[in-house]
């Protein structure tokens, strides 16, 4: 019997990338696809999470004002309601897949336990999972978390979504110029072609240099990379976004917290109403977006 040829991964991320539709060469992503972090807050119930998340699907709107270039993060859990008027807004739209906080790597119940799920998803959403590892995990934990990640990168492959992976090393471990690189190439050495990145915003141009040729050397045809912001305050997003901007490859980024933060938690106290919250939102998610055209045009860059 003739031994069935195995598929090779760059020839095929070759063949993907080429009939990917639309093109996303800045992202301005409003992220507030968090679960846990809502839950948490004083006076949070599901159906107040997702009416909050409608607005801030309302703010993404007004920023974007129709403009290319803009996107959301939302859920389907608690954001249901948001990620379905997100339809046809021409905003980007990712959608988490991970159980908020979870290490080793574990999903939303939604998906099933054949990620069967995915099959219901519009073929516009992009398939987001956040998994927090370090090349010093031991080896039953890389395991666990590689296993996770190849089969939902294979189901999302399969019902034709783009992928976004992102990885945070600093929260559980110590980190230098390399650490995230490092963990950029295993997860190519396993096979895993993400359309997208998302990545710390790192504090030297060596890690970002390092991040970079990671991804270069492996996969010339990646949408890019966008920046995560960590709850920063503005000042330090700025600081970060200038080294970001200064990297071809990095297209935006995708940042939630320092948005919404305090607008959901007196929201949800009770403190301001519909339209205060969205001004709050509309007027930082605004200035990001500014902060990050203003880094890019300072490297040359088109906004």
């Amino acid at each position: 019997m003739t031994k069935a040829l195995r598929k090779d991964p760059a020839l095929e991320q070759i063949h993907w990338s080429t009939n990917r539709h639309g093109d996303w060469p800045v992202m301005r992503v409003f992220a507030f696809d968090h679960r846990k972090q809502f839950e948490e807050m004083d006076g949070a119930t599901p159906a107040k999470i997702g009416a909050f998340k409608r607005l801030c699907l309302q703010a993404a709107r007004d920023v974007a004002a129709g403009q290319a270039g803009f996107g959301i993060l939302c859920d389907g859990r608690l954001g249901r309601d948001a990620l379905y008027a997100s339809a046809e807004t021409g905003l980007w739209v990712g959608r988490p897949v991970e159980w908020p906080g979870s290490r080793p790597l574990t999903l939303e119940p939604e998906l099933g336990p054949d990620f069967g799920g995915l099959a219901e998803w519009p073929v516009g959403h992009v398939v987001k999972a956040l998994c927090f590892c370090h090349p010093d995990d031991d080896a039953a934990t890389w395991a666990n978390q590689e296993a996770t990640v190849q089969r939902l990168f294979a189901a999302a492959r399969r019902n034709r979504l783009e992928f976004l992976l992102e990885v945070i090393p600093s929260k559980v471990g110590p980190v230098d110029d390399t650490t995230t690189a490092t963990l950029i190439q295993r997860f190519y050495d396993l096979g895993i072609y993400p359309d997208w990145w998302k990545l710390e915003p790192f504090k030297t141009p060596v890690a970002w240099s390092n991040a970079v040729a990671a991804i270069e050397a492996n996969d010339a045809h990646t949408r890019g990379i966008v920046v995560l912001g960590l709850d920063a305050p503005m000042t330090d997003l700025g600081q970060s976004f200038a080294l970001a901007a200064a990297q071809p490859l990095v297209k935006g980024f995708a940042v939630g917290r320092t948005i919404f933060g305090q607008p959901a938690r007196d929201w949800m106290a009770g403190r301001i109403d519909d339209a205060a919250a969205v001004a709050a939102m509309t007027q930082t998610y605004s200035a990001l977006c500014a902060l990050w055209d203003d880094a890019r045009a300072a490297k040359g860059q088109r906004p």
